[in-house]
């Protein structure tokens, strides 16, 4: 079985203020779907009220992120999954919860991880 990162970036998820505790409540029932049918690994958001530091190999600190790089924020979660097409279904039920699309990945095996 593969892990998929299922995410989304702060700015997908536009939903007015009275649908936005529905959409909590929505994503919460998913995530908890996804833990009772025993795929579901971790999840989480993106802190953006803690800024990103770079960190070198000499142990210096460094303010923000990769300047180059575009920001780093939003949901994700990551499930374990049999196949793409139970990632894709995950992806739509976690899409409709959040009432925003939601970008798909698979995480290469790391075999020493």
């Amino acid at each position: 079985m593969a892990k998929y990162l299922i995410s989304f970036p702060s700015a997908a998820m536009v939903v007015s203020d009275s649908e936005r505790e529905a959409a909590g409540r929505d994503a919460h029932a998913a995530i908890e779907e996804a833990k009772a049918a025993g795929v579901y690994v971790f999840g989480g958001g993106i802190d953006e009220d803690v800024p990103p530091v770079l960190v070198s190999a000499d142990g210096s600190v460094a303010s923000g992120g990769y300047p180059w790089a575009p920001a780093l924020n939003g949901g994700f979660t990551v499930l374990e999954l049999p196949s793409r097409d139970d990632a894709v279904a995950w992806a739509a039920r976690i899409a409709r919860a959040c009432r925003c699309d939601q970008e798909l990945r698979v995480f290469g095996l790391d075999p020493q991880s």
